[in-house]
């Protein structure tokens, strides 16, 4: 999922705005003329989800919504990593990346109630293994947004039952590949996924403080399942960070599963600041919401402020293109990929307990409904190209030197000034806003 902010948040940001933009001056210290690399211990990464890149799709409430002509483009095969899995894993392992994030699909493996798909097991051991194989941990979300047929036609997250059947599939799940020592994400973004069952029917109104609590019952409980099984697991349940309203919007999720939580997982996409408030709006278009790189500084630091010591790992970070032609803003993949590096190095140096980060995605993918978002490190044109070849994108060799170096030279500065007021972290981005040496 790539950031989709409600009306709510945009009402909470020009609220925020007004506060903001008579703030005090800035008591920052002078930024450093350079920057230090991340580490030899710092986990650079990929990641991807099941369904979006998977291909040969077994019956899922995803499948019906695209069935049901709720999506502009059909499904197809996606990248058909089913298939390319190997390959996929080996243009990971050249990037020099230690972990390469995944998900096991439900759908897949327990196509009928108390009925599990050994074939469809049988996969995911062969690409877990491919994963360590090469030199990479693996990081396992287990749910992100998909669930199977069957669930559906007993009500989906509608239904009191699903926890109990969600559990007996993660519990599966879990016993099945704690031993590979991985890393684990429960529900990839509680909000968005409450969110996109809202938008195409899954969910009925009335039923979203339930799937809220029922998220948070189910990762509690697998979460001391995982540690029972793996005791020195690092758990997470990631969140969408959300500009400006984030406590409003994850908060209360967020504190329902708060001491369940060995590290915070953060997405981060998009910022927003009093000059492009209105370009938060757009739903499909993600290429032309703003991008703000100096904004994951922000995020990282509000939540090193509600979790002090507690590790952070940017689970998911990348930049829309439409198609895979140049963004109007003038950004290239690979200037934002270093600029956002600049202030994962910045974060880390003024004490942020910052662990990993995550390349959303090593290849373009089916974008929850269209093919036109492209996110990929890899390009992959799914509906002009039947081999779906993956072209390396600038930003290939870019992350390459990145992981190799352990982030950007001493003397980088991004391409792009932060803004003055950037609204990510509201207020303390205006009230106290990081600035580049010049």
């Amino acid at each position: 999922m790539r950031l989709r902010l409600s009306g709510l948040a945009l009402a909470v940001l020009a609220a925020i705005t007004t506060v903001a933009q008579g703030a005090p001056a800035s008591a920052r210290p002078e930024p450093p003329t350079q920057v230090t690399p991340l580490g030899a211990d710092f986990l650079w990464g990929v990641a991807a989800s099941g369904y979006q890149s998977e291909g040969h799709a077994p019956d899922s409430n995803w499948s019906r919504y695209v069935a049901a002509g709720k999506t502009d483009d059909r499904y197809e095969n996606s990248v058909d990593f089913f298939s390319r899995y190997q390959s996929d894993i080996q243009l990971a392992k050249q990037l020099g990346v230690k972990v390469y994030r995944i998900g096991i699909e439900w759908a897949r493996v327990q196509p009928r109630p108390g009925v599990w798909d050994q074939d469809g097991l049988r996969f995911y051991d062969n690409v877990i293994e491919a994963i360590t194989a090469a030199g990479m941990r693996p990081m396992l979300t287990i749910d992100h947004w998909v669930y199977p047929g069957w669930e559906v036609d007993r009500g989906g997250w509608n239904n009191p039952a699903i926890v109990d059947d969600w559990l007996a599939n993660a519990r599966t799940v879990v016993d099945r590949y704690a031993e590979a020592d991985p890393l684990w994400v429960t529900f990839n973004e509680p909000l968005a996924y409450i969110l996109n069952e809202l938008r195409h029917g899954g969910l009925s109104p009335q039923s979203v403080p339930a799937m809220q609590d029922r998220i948070a019952q189910a990762h509690n409980t697998i979460y001391d399942y995982i540690h029972s099984r793996q005791p020195d697991a690092m758990v997470t349940s990631n969140v969408a960070y959300i500009p400006g309203a984030e406590d409003i919007v994850n908060g209360p999720l967020i504190s329902k599963i708060a001491a369940q939580l060995d590290y915070i997982g953060i997405d981060y996409y998009y910022g927003i600041s009093p000059d492009n408030l209105a370009g938060m709006t757009n739903l499909t278009e993600l290429w032309k919401n703003p991008l703000q790189p100096e904004g994951i500084y922000y995020a990282l630091q509000h939540y090193s402020r509600a979790f002090p010591g507690k590790p952070l790992y940017i689970v998911e970070n990348g930049m829309p293109t439409e198609n895979g032609m140049p963004r109007t803003d003038g950004y290239t993949r690979a200037d934002d990929l270093r600029d956002t590096v600049y202030w994962l190095q910045r974060a880390k140096a003024d004490g942020i307990n910052l662990i990993g980060y995550n390349y959303w995605s090593l290849t373009d993918n089916y974008e929850w409904g269209s093919y036109r978002p492209r996110f990929g490190l890899y390009t992959v044109d799914v509906l002009t190209d039947p081999t779906l070849t993956r072209r390396p994108t600038d930003a290939v060799p870019a992350y390459t030197a990145i992981t190799r170096s352990g982030g950007v030279g001493a003397d980088y500065r991004p391409t792009h000034d932060p803004k003055s007021c950037s609204l990510v972290d509201a207020v303390a981005s205006c009230t106290d806003p990081v600035t580049v040496p010049r």
